[in-house]
């Protein structure tokens, strides 16, 4: 059954080039995937969702989906609402609709592709395949300097991308296997040398993937420049493969390894949420400011990971991470997709040009204002859940009459980025929706049905998870 995850966008784009209405045929494979992937939830464990066949008998290499535990399927489910809401929110240029629909259709595919494989291999190739329509959405209907902007998210990408694959091979020519349920029974066996080295690779390649400090410049611009389905699907959803990649290949194959780079991690997630925080803080405009803040809030989830490494016996950093990973996930998309309505309301998303569109387009205000306290984290809502396990697995295991360890004092540096959160999305939101109208807002049109209810679907997955945080959890502990 997760084979359809993934086939059912790959048939439909080929579909689309073939003749099919581009936008009909997106919607309804989405519409389809999500009802499979919401379904999932309920049987999961389930052999029907297994699947695998040879590819080459040695190395032994099968392209298999399943679902290898819980983090698997919130990332699929994750997958699929997003997904759905991307192909809802914005709008083709007109001769583009195939590239458009059908480029947003690969890039789910591999997505889901990679977080549902089994193996190894295809758990890189899958997501490779994903990049390939990102980089093309962006050089060739992205915004600004996208054909610059697209060369250097491939060089980044693509540098960070081999850096990966060195790890990878490094690792699975050691634990003789590629299949990633085998490769568990293989954790802590690797000589500790050897997972220095692989850990440094894994750090670099999965860092550069997830915009690690400093390897996240190429973050920012590229998702400014990008259509909004682009932008909400690689925020949202695809640049979550390098932390389900440390999670779910470093941190067990390569414990000790990452033990040895923990001090260098903290620095690095801490240039995320104080440096990026202040730069977010100092852009003009509502897309860079966002694609800086997605840069900024990979710190906190790479801080729930180096709790994990600091002691792997804790049992609150991988929840921490994969809530925070669903519901960040959700409300960048959130973000974005508001953002370019916004933008095609208006003719700008420069914030100084902006201001009392709330007047004009109230719906469109009580929206984007929720998704802005999703992100600064505001009880209620899934970033909030995700932020405090975050906080709290920092010192889960903390003895108070002992002094603080590195990652209780990097947790202590990394709260004050949830003041820098609420300076910079405050601001945002008071300069585009509050004071006197301006000409580019005062007739600005209000969000249409059609416009709402993607952003609605975004906010109840929003909402469920931030009341009931077991809707995950649960998941997470069977």
């Amino acid at each position: 059954m997760l084979t359809l995850l993934v086939a059912l966008p790959i048939l439909a784009f080929i579909a689309i080039l073939l003749g099919a209405p581009a936008r009909k045929t997106a919607i309804g494979v989405s519409a389809l995937n999500l009802i499979l992937g919401l379904g999932s939830v309920f049987s999961w464990q389930n052999d029907i969702w297994n699947f695998s066949v040879t590819v080459l008998e040695k190395p032994a290499i099968h392209l298999g989906f399943g679902y290898i535990d819980g983090m698997s399927l919130v990332m699929v489910v994750l997958s699929v609402i997003v997904t759905l809401a991307a192909v809802l929110s914005g709008k083709a240029p007109e001769g583009s609709e195939k590239l458009y629909y059908g480029s947003s259709l690969l890039i789910a595919a591999g997505a889901i592709g990679a977080f549902a494989s089994t193996d190894l291999f295809f758990f890189y190739a899958f997501h490779e395949m994903a990049l390939i329509p990102t980089f093309l959405m962006i050089g060739i209907l992205g915004r600004g300097d996208r054909r610059g902007i697209a060369w250097k998210i491939t060089v980044y990408l693509g540098l960070g991308s081999l850096v990966l694959l060195a790890g990878l091979v490094w690792l699975a020519s050691l634990a003789g296997t590629f299949d990633l349920r085998e490769m568990q029974h293989f954790s802590g066996t690797i000589d500790p040398a050897a997972q220095k080295g692989i850990a440094a690779l894994l750090i670099i390649g999965f860092g550069t993937l997830v915009s690690l400090f400093p390897f996240h410049s190429w973050a920012a611009p590229a998702y400014a420049s990008a259509p909004a389905p682009t932008s909400m699907l690689h925020a949202g959803v695809l640049k979550k493969f390098g932390l389900y990649g440390m999670l779910r290949v470093a941190v067990p194959m390569v414990p000790e390894g990452l033990q040895v780079w923990l001090t260098p991690l903290l620095v690095l997630l801490l240039g995320n949420i104080i440096w990026v925080g202040f730069v977010t803080v100092s852009q003009k405009r509502l897309d860079t400011m966002l694609g800086c803040s997605s840069v900024m809030h990979m710190g906190y989830i790479f801080l729930a990971i180096a709790a994990l490494i600091a002691v792997p016996e804790n049992d609150l950093a991988l929840p921490a991470a994969v809530v925070l990973m669903f519901a960040h996930g959700v409300s960048i998309a959130l973000l974005f997709g508001l953002a370019d309505r916004i933008e095609r309301s208006t003719g700008s998303l420069d914030l100084a040009d902006m201001g009392g569109l709330a007047k004009s387009a109230p719906g469109m205000a009580f929206l984007f204002g929720i998704g802005a306290m999703a992100s600064i984290g505001l009880p209620g809502l899934a970033n909030f859940s995700g932020e405090i396990l975050v906080f709290l697995s920092a010192f889960r295991d903390y003895v108070p009459t002992e002094s603080l360890g590195p990652v209780q004092i990097a947790c202590i540096i990394a709260i004050w980025g949830v003041v820098i959160s609420a300076v910079y999305m405050l601001r945002a939101y008071r300069n585009i929706f509050q004071g006197p109208p301006v000409e580019s807002t005062a007739k600005a049109p209000d969000l249409t049905l059609a416009d709402r209810i993607p952003a609605v679907l975004l906010i109840v997955a929003l909402l469920a998870v931030g009341i009931y945080p077991n809707l995950l959890l649960n998941l997470l502990n069977k």
